[in-house]
């Protein structure tokens, strides 16, 4: 799995997500793209892929598409709806775009993920995303590693009493949805 973090200027959606969708095809990868206000951290997705990929093996998943059910698990949600809220939108956002081959684990697998995220670095023309080495020292890092905590708190309905009443950090809390989506089908 490979994370390309940044920001983003998207300034045609439907376009950015056919280059999302012509990447996938090319480097056969599975490509999905998060609003990163809504990520606890890089263990959510890992997480949300290795559980969206055994709802697949069992054939347990609810959407056709991998991509589409690795969003639902990330979201913690069954309604494809409510869950595309977490998705890159017009404007400016904050991103964090997954790679994935699948759950093979073959070395050219992996290798094909690194090869699609290494030509998504280079979209052309707009949008371009801006690593946190390309905004320079001024900027803070404002991805994967610093969350939104009210955001996640709120989308993820997790309560600042559960969050006293536990020594769990809020992307534990958050993996604890993601892993509770198996347990409500």
């Amino acid at each position: 799995m490979e994370v390309l973090e940044g920001r983003l200027a998207v300034e045609d959606l439907d376009a950015f997500v056919a280059r999302l969708g012509e990447l996938s095809e090319r480097h056969e990868v599975t490509i999905q793209a998060f609003d990163a206000t809504y990520l606890a951290g890089r263990r959510h997705l890992e997480r949300s892929v290795e559980l969206a990929d055994r709802a697949l093996e069992r054939g347990e998943n609810v959407a056709r598409d991998r991509a589409v059910e690795i969003l639902l698990y990330t979201a913690g949600r069954r309604q494809i709806d409510r869950a595309l809220e977490m998705g890159v939108s017009e404007g400016k956002n904050r991103v964090a775009v997954l790679f994935d081959a699948g759950p093979d684990g073959e070395p050219s697998a992996e290798a094909r993920a690194s090869e699609a995220f290494e030509d998504a670095e280079q979209f052309e023309p707009e949008p371009t995303i801006a690593t946190a080495a390309e905004r320079g020292p001024e900027t803070p890092d404002e991805t994967l590693e610093t969350p939104n905590e009210e955001t996640l708190q709120t989308y993820f309905d997790i309560t600042d009493a559960e969050r006293a009443a536990t020594d769990a950090s809020l992307e534990d809390l958050v993996c604890e949805r993601v892993a509770l989506l198996e347990v409500e089908k």
